[in-house]
């Protein structure tokens, strides 16, 4: 078997890499591709058959049903419920009288801000928030122009509510009457959208839409996908991350019963079979020659090895620079120096990734839960040699994307199978599959120092970040500093004069990707806990020392003072104690406050309080879910959250060896939702990196051990990160001084 190298080189478009297909778009203008929404032809709409389209995101038939076309994908963050709301609020209609369906790939759903159908950074309300009412307002000024021009009156004079418009002189017409008429109208450009004080749906807790389906099972997950003629496949896949097969000796796995193809790919070896057991089956049976490729020697002291050795030896890029932190750092009175860690974690979905492709004459057919319709459409086009505009994506409900469905190489080997069998296959990775084959959150090693001058004021703030870079993979070229990889780092909002942030960049041999609140998570960690070293140092409370910070920010001050009030900051019931973190991402201010005590040698967390300001809601029950799913997916990766890798293997394959939190752990969680009337912020991702520094800083204030690296389970371990203390160490009564004067290491 030729090496994946040699077949790049001459490679039809079907056997093309995933990479070599990036490349080659890239090179003629980028991955933007359009396709015709599905939609009733104009001439069906002027005879009135079928529903009108009013624009991208609405349908209204004839007999009043009111169908929108949702753009992002639904993964449990609540987008099925909110964006329509934005819709029908200014479309005068009930949420209930609504259908949903996801949208298919198209140039009306591209998202500025992500480069693309894409699902993720939090940003689908903010995206949505005047573009979707705007929507609504146009299709309803469509409607009432259209209702008015049936009556030959005034549409200053006609009113429309509960999906009917009527008329001072007491004529009605519900909106399916008229919908095909105003479809043909043109599209205002300019409309009057509801203040704040008109919302009638915006800003109510209403219930979700998808729960109903979830409830009597009737939702369809990607996992769930059912074609007529359907087959089953199984992928074996190198053991050593970044492998591939040699060769292949399969005799014994086509005799099997079922099996229907076998069939040697890059990614592994795909085998279809009539079910999905017989599939695994076949698979086990295989004897495949992995070519490790040039990670047999990769582990965890190499990757730690690697990011160190890059630290030491280079400044960086400058990300954030506000006066000179390196002259302040020199004359400073007292300065503090720390090395921070954090380790590569699995995005461990719920639902396992999976495909179901049908490869046909007309094209082929994606039935996925994906977060990126756009490449999704484009990964299958290549595997399937047909052109982009020939792939039509069915996006499912996604069991958890956390960013691994923003990856999509679990899609090809469904399409290629298809494609060499005729018939629908759905590829389906098992949770070991999985679990060893994620695209993981990359570490990171972060040194911050600061200095106090002769007054004790805080006046310089130094951080250097080391990591691999995800956005280098996923969207070339990156030149400069990635912004993905500096977040809540460039939006610190504490008052010091000299403050820098620097970036190098240091790859490790594998694919990383994006996870759930991406560098928020790793930054925030390590300025928080740094922080709190720093309110040591001076001798002051946590809270007080960042409400000094703070002056300047109110709406910072306002979440941080709600937090400490509920958590009864200062006053810890007996046998517990209080650690807090506050952050600003995603244009939302949050602070949160961990209560825990120690047993058996481990935090047990008792409880998290979380205040918010995220802006302006669409629906505060959703907004609060969100922050409660956030702290349980934060407290799993502060407790245990640890991908190890040896020899390129990675060394957890399922839940016994990657813990999650167990309900019997799980903490009271109390959580305020401040009032505001700013633009709204993000809210899927923002509760997440709060709860390691807020844990780690109870633990220091229970405990007096300092925790530098992440999970909390292995921290205390001999490479924890240490830090040094110069020019005084300033030991206050709230807690000590890191134990160890010597260097970091």
């Amino acid at each position: 078997m030729a090496s994946r190298h040699d077949r790049a080189a001459g490679a039809t478009p079907a056997e093309w890499t995933r990479r070599d297909f990036l490349e080659s778009a890239l090179s003629v203008g980028g991955l933007v591709i359009a396709m015709t929404l599905p939609l009733p032809s104009r001439a069906a709409t002027k005879a009135g058959r079928g529903p009108a389209e009013l624009n991208a995101w609405l349908r209204i038939a004839p007999d009043d049903t009111i169908t929108i076309l949702v753009d992002r994908s639904e993964m449990g963050q609540g987008v099925y419920t909110a964006l329509p709301t934005l819709i029908a609020e200014e479309l005068e209609i009930e949420l209930d009288r609504v259908t949903i369906l996801a949208a298919p790939v198209g140039d009306a759903y591209f998202n500025a801000a992500n480069v693309g159908q894409v699902t993720g950074t939090s940003n689908s309300v903010q995206d949505a928030w005047v573009k979707l009412r705007t929507a609504g307002a146009q299709a309803r000024t469509m409607l009432i122009d259209a209702a008015a021009a049936r009556w030959g009156v005034d549409p200053r004079d006609c009113r429309a509510r509960h999906g009917v418009i009527t008329h001072a002189a007491g004529d009605r017409l519900t909106y399916g009457a008229v919908a095909a008429d105003a479809a043909r109208r043109p599209v205002p450009t300019q409309v009057a959208l509801k203040p704040a004080s008109q919302f009638e749906l915006i800003g109510r807790g209403l219930p979700r839409t998808d729960t109903p389906a979830k409830v009597d099972g009737s939702a369809q997950f990607g996992i769930d996908v059912r074609l007529p003629g359907m087959l089953y496949g199984a992928l074996a896949q190198s053991p050593v991350l970044g492998g591939w097969p040699d060769s292949v000796d399969s005799a014994a796995a086509e005799k099997m019963p079922g099996v229907r193809l076998v069939l040697a790919l890059d990614s592994g070896v795909l085998v279809v079979a009539d079910h999905y057991w017989q599939a695994l089956a076949a698979r086990r049976a295989l004897r495949v020659r992995w070519n490790p490729g040039p990670n047999a020697a990769l582990d965890d002291a190499a990757i730690r090895a690697s990011l160190r050795r890059t630290e030491a030896g280079d400044p960086g890029l400058v990300a954030r620079a506000e006066g000179d932190a390196d002259a302040a750092l020199k004359r400073s009175a007292r300065t503090l120096t720390a090395l921070y860690e954090v380790p590569l974690l699995a995005h461990a979905t719920m639902e396992p990734m999976n495909c179901t492709a049908d490869v046909h004459a007309d094209g082929c057919d994606l039935y996925v839960g994906t977060q990126v319709q756009q490449l999704s459409q484009a990964a299958a086009a290549v595997a399937a040699g047909v052109p982009p505009d020939r792939v039509r994506v069915h996006t499912t409900f996604l069991g958890g994307g956390f960013g691994r469905r923003l990856d999509v190489d679990f899609i090809p080997a469904a399409v290629a199978g298809s494609h060499a069998l005729g018939r629908p296959v759905k590829v389906i990775w098992t949770r070991e599959d999985d679990m060893t084959h994620d695209t993981y959150r990359p570490p990171a090693l972060e040194r911050i120092s600061a200095g106090f001058d002769a007054a004790g004021k805080l006046d310089a703030f130094r951080l250097h970040v080391v990591s691999p870079l995800i956005t280098a993979r996923m969207f070339p070229p990156v030149t400069g500093v990635d912004p993905e990889v500096v977040e809540a780092a460039v939006n610190c909002a504490y008052g010091i004069p000299n403050f820098l942030v620097t970036f190098t960049r240091q790859e490790i041999g594998i694919n990383v990707g994006y996870m759930r609140s991406v560098s928020h998570a790793a930054n925030c960690f390590v300025i928080e806990c740094f922080v709190d070293e720093l309110a040591a140092l001076a001798g002051k409370d946590p809270y007080d020392f960042r409400m000094e910070l703070l002056a300047t920010k109110p709406r910072h001050r306002r979440v941080l003072e709600t937090a400490a009030r509920l958590a009864g900051w200062g006053k810890p019931a007996p046998g517990r104690s209080l650690g807090l973190a506050l952050m600003e991402g995603y244009s939302t201010r949050i602070a949160q406050i961990a209560e825990i005590s120690v047993e058996g040698g481990a935090p047990r967390v008792h409880r998290i309080v979380c205040a918010v300001d995220c802006g302006q809601m669409v629906n505060p029950r959703i907004v609060e879910s969100q922050i409660e799913s956030g702290i349980v997916f934060g407290l799993t990766e502060a407790l245990w959250g640890e991908i190890t890798i040896a020899n390129g293997v990675v060394q957890q394959s399922n839940f016994d060896g990657y813990r999650v939190l167990r309900a019997n752990e799980m903490p009271q969680i109390v959580v305020e939702l401040l009032p505001s009337d700013e633009p709204p912020g993000g809210i899927g991702e923002v509760a997440v990196p709060l709860v390691a520094p807020a844990v780690c800083n109870a633990w220091f204030a229970a405990t007096g051990e300092r925790i530098r690296s992440l999970p909390l389970a292995s921290a205390r371990a001999p490479r924890a990160a240490t830090g040094a203390l110069t020019r005084g160490s300033g030991n206050s009564d709230r807690g000590s001084a890191p134990r160890t004067a010597a260097s970091d290491t």
